[in-house]
């Protein structure tokens, strides 16, 4: 007879039977809760609806919809927390529920992530001290991020020295993803490898080695740390992106939604203008399904912001300054130590209000929060240019590329510190970032036009008139207007930029 037993996390459940089982003790159910446990199962980690649910508990009745919240509220007592101590039982705002099956979630859609101990591939077991500090730096580093959620210490520490299958291990966790690795040592050198593993499948997404001495233990944890961590935070990001473009559309909560628009506003691409009008319509949407998202709200703060300053055209009736002025505001009441959120409400503060000395406190707050976060410690370079503060702003950007490690990311980086020594009068400076830049990513419109303004200062205007070609192939329309839709920009911190694309014979408008 085929195996009627449905797994999820150390649970299983008998169809025939409608018993739920916790290992090898039965968790005791009625028989709406068991109905309930049914339909979420069946629903195969996406939303069940509220009708659906229904109809599994009440059938042919008519209930009210209070009935249902009752018993939901009874089927997660008796499943109790994961280990990540969320709910197995996510509610999606106005739509249903979804159980948190293998590899999941937490209770607002965020994918939930597991540092599992590293093996400590050396004879001496001493090591084991520094090894399971390493670890420990690790998942508090990666507790500073809001766009997961980490499994405690205690709870994957019990898989020390396991030979369990990976995804067995995913399961029991509750996790969509791990973190795994080990740790030789020979005499003052070491080496520590990673890789970041997708738990359902048991693939691998990511891996890297790090090699260092351990003259100073506490640096090199930190090194490893920071590279390790900023790097796995965008893997992340890039896989649940790709998820939720194989979701269909109408099983799209929140959070799916926030990160449909993730793309169009961050990430290893150059992005259009236009597209930040998708952006602000998907975030839309995920805030329909959930007003208090901060996440949400603060990214749709940031798209307005983006469609204002790199001159984009608003509908009517709508004031892009206005948005995100009142969006960043709300983020920040609804969550005030979210380094993203602090970060993007820092960026609104400065470039919208005119505020600079509350915009870079809280980008300042912000890096402190998270300081492996690439995007958080990249814009904090950007702010120090733009108060003028070029070396700061080096110092802040040459941070990032070492968080940043191989990410195609590093573009981004690259051409704000570009940016910075143009800003300074380094224009030789300049012109070597914003072309390593373009090795990194040839479809970077900035660093292309960063290039021709830094040829043309140089009086190369032949090499300035071929990297101008380069831009306009990205941004046919472009002008200086464009690029810099800011006045105060052509004069202070980007007059040397302007000056430059004049010569290399771009268009003021």
């Amino acid at each position: 007879m085929a195996d009627r037993r449905l797994a999820f996390g150390p649970f299983s459940f008998d169809q025939a039977s409608t018993t739920l089982w916790r290992g090898k003790a039965q968790v005791q159910l009625g028989g709406r809760a068991a109905a309930l446990l049914a339909a979420l199962l069946d629903a195969d980690n996406e939303v069940a609806t509220k009708g659906e649910l229904m109809e599994r508990a009440w059938p042919g009745m008519a209930v009210e919809e209070g009935n249902l919240a009752v018993q939901i509220a009874g089927l997660r007592k008796a499943l109790g927390t994961r280990p990540d101590g969320g709910e197995w039982i996510a509610t999606v705002a106005r739509v249903g529920y979804r159980l948190l099956r293998d590899g999941g979630g937490d209770a607002a859609g965020r994918p939930s992530f597991a540092v599992l101990p590293f093996v400590n591939m050396s004879s001496d077991a001493a090591q084991d001290h520094f090894i399971d500090g390493l670890v420990e730096d690790l998942i508090t580093a990666f507790s500073r991020f809001r766009s997961f959620a980490v499994v405690a210490r205690q709870s994957s520490q019990a898989y020390k020295g396991s030979t369990k299958d990976i995804r067995d291990i995913a399961r029991d966790l509750g996790v969509r993803y791990l973190l795994e690795g080990s740790v030789r040592r020979d005499g003052r050198h070491v080496r520590v490898t990673a890789q970041l593993i997708e738990g359902t499948s048991g693939a691998h997404l990511w891996a890297e080695h790090l090699d260092g001495s351990v003259d100073d233990v506490f640096d090199f944890q930190d090194h490893v740390t920071a590279s390790v961590v900023g790097v796995i935070e965008p893997q992340i990001r890039y896989a649940e992106i790709e998820r939720v473009r194989r979701k269909r559309p109408e099983h799209l909560g929140a959070y799916d939604f926030y990160l449909r628009a993730l793309p169009l506003l961050v990430g290893a691409r150059t992005v259009r203008v236009e597209e930040y009008d998708e952006a602000i319509e998907l975030l839309d949407k995920g805030m329909a399904l959930d007003p208090d998202f901060p996440s949400a709200l603060a990214f749709c703060a940031w798209a307005h912001e983006k469609r204002l300053t790199r001159g984009g055209i608003a509908p009517p009736g709508v004031d892009d300054a206005a948005e995100a002025i009142a969006l960043s505001r709300r983020a920040l009441q609804l969550d005030p130590d979210d380094a993203m959120v602090l970060m993007i409400a820092g960026v609104v503060d400065m470039t919208i209000r005119g505020d600079n000395h509350t915009g870079m406190a809280r980008i300042k707050r912000a890096a402190g929060l998270n300081p492996n976060s690439l995007l958080i410690v990249n814009v904090a370079g950007w702010a120090h240019t733009h108060v003028q503060d070029y070396d700061a702003a080096v110092a802040w950007h040459m941070r990032a590329l070492e968080v940043a490690g191989g990410l195609a990311e590093a573009m981004w980086i690259a051409g704000g510190l570009a940016r910075a020594h143009l800003s300074a009068g380094r224009v030789e400076e300049a012109l070597v970032w914003a072309l390593r830049g373009l090795e990194m990513h040839p479809g970077h419109d900035f660093n292309h036009c960063i290039v021709a303004a830094s040829y043309a200062l140089l009086g190369r205007e032949d090499k300035a008139a071929s990297a101008l070609v380069g831009a306009l192939a990205i941004w046919p329309s472009l002008t200086i207007g464009k690029l810099l839709p800011r006045p105060e920009q052509h004069a202070v911190q980007d007059r040397l930029l302007a000056e430059g694309l004049r010569r290399a014979g771009m268009p003021q408008d």
